[in-house]
């Protein structure tokens, strides 16, 4: 199974937000965090704000943060949010459809692969929330809220 760049860049954004408690990120941040395309990240960053994981904040002291809580992002949900389609392999098209057990065996592993996400969410993907604000080059949470 191989998630789009897509999907990537989705959780990223997520993640960046997530470790940030309620900070304000703009979308250049974040590209120059991970060493990626702005234009990329508009794209997902509108994607994720219209469903409802991001909320966007308009102006000049504006940006994006967690429309909720992270233990309320489910990052199986997310990652059917994200990408497009799961056909792992065009079954539907194949003379040998109608006798292969492949398809079968491929669902299978589909729905394995999907029930392992569903049991996670943000939250669980953020328990080194220090650890990772610092490898972007800030302070750790505590120390923000003290400031």
């Amino acid at each position: 199974m191989r998630l789009t760049r897509y999907t990537d860049y989705a959780m990223r954004v997520l993640l960046y937000v997530g470790a940030r408690d309620g900070a304000l990120s703009s979308i250049a941040e974040i590209a120059k965090a991970y060493g990626i395309s702005q234009n990329h990240l508009m794209k997902v960053v509108n994607d994720l704000v219209r469903a409802g994981y991001l909320a966007s904040v308009r102006g000049r002291f504006g940006g994006i943060r967690l429309a909720r809580p992270a233990d309320t992002i489910n990052v199986g949900a997310v990652v059917r949010h994200s990408e497009e389609g799961f056909e792992l392999v065009d079954c539907a098209s194949c003379v040998i459809a109608p006798a292969c057990g492949l398809t079968g065996v491929l669902g299978e592993a589909l729905a394995a692969f999907m029930a392992v996400l569903d049991r996670y969410t943000l939250a669980d993907l953020l328990t080194k929330r220090d650890a990772m604000a610092a490898l972007f080059g800030e302070m750790p949470s505590k120390a923000i809220a003290e400031a």
